[in-house]
């Protein structure tokens, strides 16, 4: 459905310095796949995000859905189609709505954008299923302001006009993030009933709990380089990049005290991260076992690792 290819963004930090957000970073998603980009703050996560939403302008590489280029569609009627099919959710749910306007203004707006032919009745209806099928209340959230409304509120209104739209694609930007704990469970679970109906989604997170909770496959981004991807389970038990390994050694243990954690040899992919006579420059990404890859350098002839 999404295929990603040697997808890059540098900003000009000023006339002499850049910053290289997304370095050739190659992936993709399929019909009913949930695969999540996980990493620190500043690895890149939204930054590729966006440009697969067409908020942000690639330097480099290709974006291809249902295999079509969608880096090269700049016209409005083609974005506009690509907009029906592929939908983003953001962090803040409050800052996507417009706060002097009622939220039921988004279906609305769908209505004259993308269904102008269909009946004002028949539209409430399809408005009130979607609302009962992300389980809001339709009297409850419809001519209400944004402010009178919870953020898990206002991401399931989202949601709602993601499924309105039937859109193929779910772009998830961190969407749990402002929620309460009551409420994250509740929008997880919402978004893997929407898999099961075969939306796809990238699910951006830096949690890794929430990566394994909901990810058919990961993506553990590092400085805006991809340094370890595959099925999650695979991923997740036998972490094999030293950064992916840093990452989940960091996440605490009630039944370790820290001091009594053994020591972990370093692997030949740390050695080499390190090592001054290996390429600092892009990776290459090596398969180590049934969809399971991971992001590699190579050293001069005789380095010692």
């Amino acid at each position: 459905m999404l295929q990603v290819e040697g997808l890059s963004k540098t900003y000009n930090k000023s006339s002499r310095a850049r910053v290289r957000a997304v370095n050739n970073v190659s992936f993709s998603v399929e019909k009913g796949q949930i695969v999540s980009l996980i990493g620190e703050s500043g690895s890149g996560k939204s930054t590729i995000g966006n440009m697969v939403l067409q908020l942000t302008k690639p330097s480099s590489g290709r974006i291809l859905f249902g295999n079509q280029d969608i880096t090269r569609q700049r016209s409005r009627s083609s974005l506009k189609e690509y907009y029906r099919k592929v939908q983003g959710v953001f962090q803040d749910p409050f800052s996507t709505f417009n706060p002097i306007f009622r939220v039921d203004r988004v279906f609305a707006i769908l209505h004259r954008e993308f269904f102008p032919n269909e009946a004002a009745e028949a539209w409430q209806q399809r408005v009130e299923a979607a609302l009962l099928s992300v389980g809001l209340t339709p009297a409850a959230v419809c001519g209400a302001y944004c402010h009178q409304l919870s953020g898990g509120q206002l991401q399931r209104i989202l949601i709602a006009r993601a499924l309105l739209l039937e859109a193929e694609l779910l772009v998830a930007d961190e969407i749990i993030s402002m929620l309460d704990a009551s409420t994250r469970i509740d929008v997880l679970n919402l978004l893997g009933e929407m898999r099961e109906r075969g939306l796809s989604m990238m699910f951006v997170t830096h949690d890794l709990s929430l990566g394994y909770y909901i990810s058919d496959r990961v993506i553990i981004l590092y400085k805006g380089v991809m340094v370890e991807s595959g099925n999650t389970q695979t991923v997740f038990s036998d972490p094999q990049h030293p950064y992916s390994r840093s990452l989940l050694e960091a996440v605490p243990r009630l039944d370790v005290r820290w001091d009594e954690l053994p020591p972990r040899p370093a692997s030949r992919h740390e050695a080499a991260m390190f090592n001054p006579d290996c390429d600092k420059g892009s990776p290459r990404m090596e398969q180590i076992g049934e969809d399971h890859w991971i992001a590699v350098r190579d050293c001069l002839p005789g380095t010692e690792l």
